[in-house]
């Protein structure tokens, strides 16, 4: 079949998005390819159709176990013959695809760099006939990711191991410095390279200064009651406390980090993937690979250390296209906390000068006042000409003003008090607080000792926060956490020689927008039929696809994605002809599961039984 037949008559798709008939044509015909899609983009598209179009088996390198059990029973569900091969397999299941790749009848087989490279593994391949290579997440091959697996630069040795087989490497975040370094790793620097935008317009991007973490985190998440969503943390510890404090409100939250014992991991991702509504609150041990399609927030209590890490991770929210909020609450903590560890970091100083410059970046990101995604966007090379209007900042503009003498008045009241002092003493000292440490260390004597009365503490807080972003202070490393002037930016400051352009106040938790889905979900492909009873009918699917999903033990979202159910609840469909016409619904999945759609749908459409008229 041609890749558009593929398409259409497996995956139930009418055309190709974007990028992707190009990429795959190229791919067919035999090229190499880098693609650079965001999550929810479509990637796999870019590798499983040519896989199916060309002879022999396609191989795809994945880095975590769930990603790849979720792919292999999406395409079984179609009607694909595909496998796995990794360390928590079942020895049946491991002959089973043994037997298929030696017999030539597997059309894709998954396996991570380490199986791939074992010489069992390599030997097996070297019998087989390859249709392709796939490298999947390949951010995780370039020393400048922040996601680097020692283990994925082998992977250049593919090209001399399988010569002539066309390779692709994907991933949805990569820097100009990231991409580069992924062509030279894997040996690809002849490969076309495809970028799309990376900006997903159902994304709602947000972030706000630290007043009251729990507080914050709490009108968040009230807001999202009933769904599923991912907080991030900066330790494992933090991760621990936040869980038990949420669950404590009767929240359902669950921990995850490197140090739980594999069975306990193994019980958390097994509860996110059958569809619960369950924070999951994490390190960045999760969420590589997640292929949950309705994740509707992804919050973070600690700041990221580069806008690759950052736009990785909520990318996990709203990969079904429907709309999800992202919010990143940080403090100046965060900053001076990113920079310290920056700091003693044992890397070649080349390298720490492209972290260090990433984890600016990111400090600018926290704080910008401009369109938020517009300053993402740039962060990856992508000029984005008009504001999004659906982050925080375009619906709710922070107030600017001229904050060159509060400016001055913080750097100076820092140095007046020897630059030994962390945030609360010196705001104290501003405001004129009589508090212990002050008079203890005669700073009520000073001169400059209340000059900021006028202003409340969140307001020099705010300043500092500020300045620290700007790169005028930093923290020194130690138990009290001082505040020390940079002199380089702090010096034309104090002397009036640079203006300083401030935030009126913190950002504050914007109301909740809403967000129009991409025009690619809005437009049906056939007219709606049942507007009004839609959201009964939604739920009924839902509920039939649960139990579906359990007999086969695979999570929910492998039988039918949300948008799915939604257009068939909408369309009602009456025959096998129209649901066939909905995205999404291919042959296999209209063979197994056509009947008890229109059943769903045929009982929904009766008047109920012994009603009164």
């Amino acid at each position: 079949m041609t890749p558009e037949q593929i398409l259409h008559d497996i995956f139930g798709f009418p055309a190709f998005r974007g990028l992707q008939a190009e990429a795959v044509h190229h791919i067919v015909d035999g090229g190499d390819a880098l693609v650079l899609m965001p999550t929810g983009g479509g990637k796999s598209v870019c590798y499983q159709v040519p896989a199916l179009s060309r002879p022999g088996t396609g191989l795809v390198v994945s880095p975590l176990i769930a990603l790849m059990d979720d792919q292999v029973a999406a395409l079984r569900q179609l009607g694909v013959n595909a496998g796995a091969l990794h360390s928590e397999l079942e020895a049946d299941e491991n002959l089973r695809v043994s037997n298929l790749l030696a017999s030539g009848k597997l059309d894709l087989l998954y396996v991570s760099p380490e199986r791939l490279l074992s010489q069992g593994t390599l030997e097996r391949l070297g019998r087989t006939r390859l249709a392709l290579i796939a490298i999947d997440e390949a951010h995780c091959v370039s020393a400048w990711g922040h996601e680097f697996r020692p283990e994925y630069r082998a992977l250049q040795r593919l090209a001399q191991i399988f010569p002539g087989v066309p390779r692709v490497a994907l991933t949805a975040t990569a820097d100009a410095r990231t991409r580069d370094d992924i062509l030279a790793s894997l040996d690809m620097r002849g490969a076309r390279v495809f970028t799309a935008s990376f900006h997903r317009p159902n994304l709602h991007l947000a972030a706000s200064a630290k007043t009251s973490e729990t507080q914050q985190m709490l009108d968040f998440l009230k807001r999202h009651k009933g769904q599923a969503g991912i907080t991030y943390c900066g330790s494992r510890n933090k991760t621990e406390r936040v869980a038990a404090s949420l669950k404590a409100r009767g929240i359902t939250a669950l921990p995850f980090h490197a140090g739980l014992s594999p069975i306990e991991k193994r019980a958390g991702l097994i509860r996110f993937r059958g569809g619960e509504a369950v924070v999951v609150v994490a390190t960045i041990a999760f969420g590589m690979g997640i292929d949950r399609p309705d994740v509707r927030f992804v919050l973070h209590l600690d700041m990221p250390d580069s806008p690759e890490a950052y736009y990785q991770q909520i990318g996990r929210a709203g990969r079904d296209g429907d709309p999800a909020h992202a919010l990143l609450l940080y403090g100046g903590e965060d900053m001076a906390r990113a920079r310290h560890w920056l700091s003693q970091s044992t890397a070649p100083e080349a390298q720490q000068k492209i972290m260090r410059q990433r984890l600016e970046a990111m400090i600018g990101l926290a704080e910008v006042t401009a369109c938020r995604t517009r300053a993402l966007l740039a962060c990856f090379g992508e000029t984005m000409e008009q504001p999004c209007g659906h982050c925080d900042n375009c619906r709710s503009p922070r107030a600017l003003f001229d904050g060159t003498e509060a400016a001055q008045k913080a750097l100076s009241a820092i140095y007046r008090t020897g630059q030994m002092f962390g945030m609360r003493h010196v705001v104290d000292v501003l405001r004129g607080e009589k508090t212990d440490a002050v008079e203890r260390n005669r700073h009520d004597r000073l001169p400059l000792f209340g000059i900021g009365r006028d202003h409340s503490q969140d307001f020099w807080r705010g300043v500092l926060r500020q300045l620290i972003a700007r790169g005028a202070l930093r923290v020194k490393s130690g138990e009290y956490a001082s505040l020390e002037l940079v002199q380089d930016e702090a010096r034309p400051i104090l002397r009036g020689e640079v203006q300083v352009m401030l935030a009126d106040g913190p950002a504050l938790l914007p109301a909740a927008p809403a967000i129009s889905p991409p025009r690619a979900r809005a437009a049906r492909a056939v007219p709606q039929k049942n507007p009004e009873g839609a959201e009964t009918l939604f739920d009924a699917l839902r509920a039939w696809r649960m139990t579906v999903a359990k007999a086969q033990s695979v999570p929910p979202y492998v039988i039918f994605h949300d948008s799915v159910l939604r257009d068939v609840a909408a369309v009602c469909p009456e025959s096998i002809a129209e649901l066939s016409d909905i995205k999404g619904m291919g042959a296999m999945k209209l063979e197994h599961y056509g009947t008890a759609l229109l059943g769903i749908v045929r009982k929904h459409r009766q008047p109920a039984v012994g009603s009164v008229h």
